[in-house]
C-alpha cells in the first residue's frame, strides 16, 4: 500500500489522471428512442455503445476533476450541436433509466463496418443473453490512474526491485480494497430511482415506476452476471487468469462480459493479455448519470472518487475469501437501495451495520486521513457525509421528488433545457 504519510509521498497523493466515459440515449421530441443512425464524424471521442442510439463520450486523460468535467462538457456540447442540427431534431436523454420503450426494436444493435464484425457479434450475444432492455441503461465509467510522480516516490520506499511489478501489485490490492469498501461510491452517486412502466411491461408507456431503489442499473435488477464472481487478487496475472477461468468454464463468453463495479485496465484496448503486461488504471463502473447537473456528473463526486481511491490504496484492507467476495456483491446491491437505513453492509470480519452507519464510518476514516489537505477536500467529504445524515440531500431523493410523477414528460423538459444550455439559446 502507499506510504501515504511519508514526506516524500504525501505531497503527490492527489496527483493522477481522470478519464470519463459517458453513455446517453438519443431520443426524439416525443420521449421515444431515436431510430436510425447519427453521424458524429471522425472524432474518436464520440462513439456508440451497445445500441445505435446510445452515444458514448470518452474524454482524454485529465489532471484534475475540474479539467475532466470541462472536457466532458466540451464533448457533450459537440453531441448536442449535432443532434440539434438534424433534419428532425433529437435530444439527449439525461437519465440512466431509459424513457419510453415500445419493444426491443427500439434498441437496435450499433452498426459497424465489416472489418469490425466482432463488435456486432458481441452485441448480438449480449442481446440474446441479457436482453436489450437491460442494455438500455446508461451511466458513466470513471477511470483513474496514479501519477508517475506519486508511484515513483512511493516505489523508492517500497524496497521492491521492479517498478512495473510494484505498480501492478498496488493496483491489484487497490481493486481488492474497492471490493471491500467500494459500495460507498454506489451509494453517493445513485441517481436513478424512477423509470417508465414500459421497461417492465412491454409497450405500457407513461406509467411512473419506483421499486425502492436509488439506482436500478446498480441494483439486483441491473448490470450483474448470473453468478457472483470470485477473483484472485494475488497479482495482475492471477487476477486476469481468474477472469479467464469464467470464460473457460462457459460462464462468460468474453472477458468484457464480466459486469462488476470495479475493473482493472491495461495499457491499450481492454484485454486480459494487455492487463498481464501491465496495469494502467482502475475503472469505476457504478456511476449513474446525474440529471441534476449539466455535465451528468458532479465535480465533487469525481473528487470524492479520487479521495476514496487514494485512501483505499493507502489502507491495509482485509484479504478476501470467496465467501467475502460473494458477500461484497450483495453489499454493492444493498447500497443501491433507496432507504439506506433498512439494508446492511456485512464486512469481512462479520460485523454488520446499515449502509448509513457503515458509510459514515468510512468517511470518518477518510476525514482523519485527509485532515491536513485543506478546505476543498474537507468540504467534499462533508458534502458526501450529508447524504447519509440528511437523506433528502441524496440525488435519488431529489430526483424522485422532482421527476417521480410524469417521469418521461418532465425528463423531456429537462432534455430540451439542457440542449438549450449547450447551444446558448
Amino acid at each position: 500500500m502507499l506510504h501515504a504519510h511519508h514526506e516524500s509521498v504525501r505531497p503527490h497523493l492527489l496527483e493522477g489522471g481522470f478519464g470519463l466515459e459517458k453513455e446517453s440515449l438519443r431520443i426524439d421530441g416525443g420521449g421515444f428512442l431515436a431510430l436510425g443512425s447519427c453521424d458524429f464524424g471522425d472524432d474518436g471521442h464520440i462513439v456508440r455503445d451497445f445500441s445505435e442510439n446510445q452515444v458514448e463520450v470518452n474524454t482524454p486523460v485529465n489532471p484534475t476533476p475540474a479539467a475532466a468535467i470541462a472536457s466532458l462538457e466540451h464533448y457533450n456540447a459537440s453531441v448536442q450541436r449535432t443532434l440539434a442540427a438534424l433534419p428532425e431534431r433529437e435530444l439527449l436523454w439525461p437519465f440512466s433509466n431509459p424513457p419510453y420503450i415500445l419493444s426491443e426494436r427500439d434498441i437496435p444493435i450499433a452498426e459497424f463496418p465489416e472489418e469490425e464484425a466482432a463488435k456486432t457479434a458481441y452485441r448480438e450475444y449480449l442481446s440474446d443473453r441479457y436482453g436489450r432492455y437491460k442494455m438500455a441503461f446508461s451511466g458513466i465509467h470513471l477511470n483513474y490512474s496514479f501519477a508517475d510522480s506519486l508511484l515513483r516516490a512511493d516505489f523508492a520506499l517500497a524496497g521492491r526491485d521492479d517498478f512495473d511489478t510494484y505498480r501492478d501489485d498496488l493496483y491489484v490490492r487497490l481493486a481488492e480494497n474497492c471490493v471491500t469498501w467500494g459500495w460507498i461510491l454506489t451509494a453517493v452517486m445513485a441517481a436513478s430511482p424512477v423509470m417508465d412502466s414500459s421497461y417492465v411491461e412491454k409497450g405500457k408507456i407513461g406509467g411512473d415506476l419506483f421499486q425502492g431503489l436509488a439506482t436500478v442499473r446498480c441494483s439486483e435488477l441491473g448490470y450483474w452476471n448470473f453468478f457472483a464472481p470470485v477473483l484472485d487478487y494475488t497479482s495482475a496475472a492471477t487476477y486476469a487468469d481468474s477472469i479467464q477461468s469464467y470464460v473457460d468454464d462457459g460462464m462468460l463468453r468474453y472477458p468484457s462480459e464480466l459486469y462488476y463495479p470495479i475493473r482493472l485496465k491495461g495499457f491499450g484496448p481492454y484485454s486480459l493479455d494487455s492487463l498481464k503486461e501491465g496495469v494502467s488504471h482502475i475503472e469505476l463502473r457504478m456511476v449513474d448519470l446525474n440529471p441534476l447537473v449539466r455535465a451528468g456528473i458532479d465535480e465533487r463526486d469525481v473528487l470524492f472518487s479520487q479521495l476514496f481511491l487514494v485512501w483505499a490504496a493507502s489502507t491495509e484492507g482485509p484479504r478476501l475469501t470467496a465467501k467475502d467476495q460473494v458477500q461484497a456483491v450483495q453489499n454493492f446491491k444493498n447500497a443501491a437501495h433507496f432507504d439506506l437505513k433498512t439494508v446492511k453492509i456485512v464486512m469481512p470480519d462479520g460485523s454488520a451495520h446499515s449502509v448509513v452507519k457503515s458509510a459514515k464510518k468510512v468517511i470518518d476514516r477518510m476525514e482523519e486521513f485527509y485532515a491536513d489537505f485543506g478546505e476543498e477536500v474537507a468540504s467534499c467529504l462533508a458534502f458526501q457525509r450529508r447524504k447519509f445524515d440528511e437523506p433528502e440531500t441524496r440525488y435519488a431523493w431529489k430526483i424522485r421528488e422532482k421527476f417521480g410523477q410524469g417521469f418521461v414528460a418532465r425528463g423531456l423538459q429537462l432534455a430540451r433545457q439542457r440542449q438549450r444550455e449547450y447551444l446558448g439559446e
